[in-house]
């Protein structure tokens, strides 16, 4: 029986065309993959694909339910719909600090104005002022502002001071958002991660325009890049093994021959031709279409077959 893997995206071109291509091409029939079509969503329906790629639903709510219902009927979800609802920047980092990976100093800030439907009395639980002098021993100067659920460097800050960093806060209305540490790098290194087994490391220059950000390589060289290397594959593994993430990057700054981890929740990553390059996106494709066709291989309808990371799976009792 021919087996179904859909794309589920938006306004991307490069990457979905060039992973539907794939996917036919090495699914020999036995497997085929097209764009999702949604004429109508019944609830429990069975829409009859063993595996989708998501790669637009944090913006669309209503692609987020369609998702959760596939995996109910047992569509391999790329990735975990229910994990993605949940999943925030603050607690990938809280996880990361008992995982043992190295981080930027962080705390998280109450939000700047309060949240619609509350009043003062809502916030009877914070204390008033903050620890402001410990938060900002903690972390230092210059810092990093960014919101805890964020992505795609909206709302991103560099503050050089308290009064810099009140001032900037004034400007994030209803957003929580975590300080960071500021890492001043010798390495930068964004790192594709698939099915929690296929890695590819890839020397990164955030400070370029987007367009060349890619467009450098290590600094570092010899033995010390080898070990580096492999450090950052064995932190990339770990990562992506606890959050259940099956596509994911993860983004760490080299500071003195250690790989702080800057970012790793970007479940719907950048995979476009333009930015990434020839040789990153022909890496991408193959292996986001290796990785489609195994897992609708191990499809068996009706079953759930979406992945749940460690840290669930360990808090199960």
């Amino acid at each position: 029986m021919t087996k179904k893997v859909g794309i589920l995206f938006g306004m991307e071109d490069t990457f979905p065309w060039a992973f539907i291509d794939k996917v036919n091409e090495l699914g020999g029939g036995e497997i085929v993959a097209e764009p999702v079509t949604i004429d109508k969503l019944e609830q429990g329906a069975d829409y009859g694909y063993a595996v989708i790629i998501d790669r637009i639903s944090q913006d669309v709510p209503f692609y987020r339910a369609y998702l959760k219902n596939a995996a109910l009927n047992g569509t391999y979800v790329i990735n975990n719909p229910f994990w993605w609802s949940a999943d925030e920047k603050f607690f990938n980092n809280a996880l990361m600090s008992k995982l043992g990976i190295p981080l930027p100093k962080t705390v998280l800030l109450p939000s700047h104005e309060r949240p619609d439907s509350t009043s003062e009395t809502s916030f009877r639980n914070l204390k008033f002022p903050h620890d402001w002098e410990y938060i900002f021993n903690y972390v230092g100067f210059p810092a990093y502002m960014k919101p805890h659920d964020g992505g795609g460097w909206k709302n991103v800050y560099r503050v050089e001071n308290p009064d810099d960093l009140w001032s900037k806060l004034g400007e994030t209305e209803q957003l929580v958002m975590m300080v960071q540490e500021e890492i001043i790098f010798d390495d930068y290194y964004r790192v594709y991660c698939l099915g929690r087994k296929y890695v590819h490391i890839m020397p990164y220059e955030p400070r370029n325009a987007p367009h060349l950000r890619y467009a450098t390589t290590h600094q570092t060289e010899g033995k010390e890049l080898e070990k580096l290397l492999k450090t950052i594959h064995d932190y990339t593994i770990t990562m992506n093994e606890a959050l259940g993430y099956d596509f994911n990057t993860v983004e760490f700054a080299v500071r003195d021959g250690i790989p702080y981890a800057i970012d790793f929740c970007n479940p719907a990553p950048d995979a476009d031709r333009n930015s990434v390059g020839e040789e990153n996106f022909a890496w991408i494709i193959e292996h986001a279409a290796k990785l489609a066709i195994e897992k609708a291989k191990e499809y068996v309808p009706g079953t759930p077959n979406i992945t749940w990371g460690t840290f669930v799976k360990d808090s199960i009792k």
